[in-house]
């Protein structure tokens, strides 16, 4: 029987609370990362989710710059968006799909394709496991791909270059798409364009592993949306604006496929104001808590959010443990968040309070060369 569109993100909140709610067991910590000297490809960590004990990071997989990893629904594979000048000879990154073992934390090759665009930095797979969706921001174009059973990437889909400018000359004279995200419904794929400072809004076809313009909402001039999250029941989106270090808040309309701005708030400290040097980075939504990370003032601000009307207040804002925050990760139990801090080759652990979503530094770290992007899976 097919689940009716409007009950979808009340099961998106329902999984969301289950995994908030599991019990602590292990878990594969995967790491996205830049290579260089330090770093040659993905590395995994396996986390006691009971007592926070991580073990030495291991090469879970040799391959160039996969800064941004996404793992399948059933975890049995995981991609990364290669971030190379060039696939085969063509002037465009590359995607990776591996095969995941769940005992060894290895993952095994299973093909590689072109992103069909420069400098792919975000991949995104859609909730039934069909579809997978790239974010090129150099080239500004978004791309899908179809998914085979076996978890290796299959046909092309589509590719849809962004157009447009924005008010920063050093930054916005292009589009620069930076990541892009199914809705819960499944019918639509929101995709943040720094360059534009829109939020591109597209009809997600899953049988056909297309995509099709929609609509599109905008954050204040200047602001450079980079990620986003949607909160647990689907009813708003967080968008975490690089340049402006802020959060941009919309009410989303699943029915329609719609973005309402309801506010843009610092995702600065009260006091301290965005300058040269400071760009926002990730943003996560759990619970009734939204994180953000912040380089150069290097630091993770956390948030409430309210569940009524979305706004957000801030709670706490705590330095990162290292240089240059990118990613952020919180593991399936809820207790432990991890920042990947590119340029001190450092992931650090938090312990989060389940009560009020609170961190404090949980005196561990893993380091890892040029760390950037942070999933997990379960450990058999």
């Amino acid at each position: 029987m097919k689940t009716p569109v409007n009950l979808k993100p009340f099961l998106a909140f329902t999984v969301m609370a289950i995994a908030l709610t599991s019990p602590a067991g292990d878990f594969f910590v995967f790491v996205g990362t830049y290579t260089n000297a330090l770093s040659r490809g993905i590395y995994v960590s396996r986390l006691d989710a009971a007592t926070g004990h991580l073990s030495a990071p291991e090469l879970a997989a040799e391959t160039p710059s996969p800064c941004y990893l996404a793992i399948s629904p059933g975890e049995k594979f995981l991609y990364a968006a290669n971030s190379i000048p060039s696939f085969h000879g063509e002037k465009a990154g590359a995607i990776s799909a591996f095969a995941l073992d769940h005992t060894t934390g290895r993952l095994t090759l299973l093909n590689q394709r072109s992103s069909d665009g420069g400098g792919p930095c975000h991949v995104n797979i859609d909730g039934l496991g069909k579809l997978l969706l790239v974010a090129n921001y150099g080239s500004g174009s978004v791309k899908s791909l179809q998914l085979n059973r076996d978890g290796s990437l299959g046909a092309d889909g589509s590719r849809i270059q962004h157009q447009g400018s924005s008010v920063n000359p050093n930054r916005q004279t292009a589009p620069h798409a930076h990541g892009i995200y199914p809705d819960p419904s499944q019918r639509f794929a929101l995709a943040c364009d720094l360059g534009t400072d829109h939020v591109m809004i597209y009809r997600l076809d899953g049988a056909t592993g297309t995509l099709a313009a929609h609509s599109s909402s905008a954050v204040p001039p200047g602001s450079g949306p980079r990620h986003l999250a949607f909160s647990p029941d689907g009813r708003f989106v967080h968008v975490i604006n690089e340049m402006g270090c802020s959060a941009t808040t919309f009410a989303w309309n699943a029915a329609a496929g719609e973005l309402t701005p309801v506010e843009t708030v610092s995702a600065l400290p009260s006091g301290v104001s965005a300058q040269p040097g400071y760009t926002a980075a990730e943003i996560l939504a759990v619970g009734s808590q939204v994180y953000a990370t912040i380089r150069g003032h290097d630091s993770v601000s956390v948030f409430s959010a309210d569940a009524t009307t979305g706004r957000l207040t801030l709670l706490q804002n705590l330095p990162c443990g290292g240089k240059v925050p990118r990613g952020l990760g919180l593991d399936p139990s809820g207790r432990w968040l991890f920042t990947g801090n590119q340029n001190s080759d450092n992931v650090v652990e938090f312990s989060r309070d389940p009560q009020t979503g609170k961190l404090a530094p949980a005196g561990r770290e893993l380091k890892i060369g040029s760390p950037v992007d942070v999933k997990f899976a379960a450990a058999f």
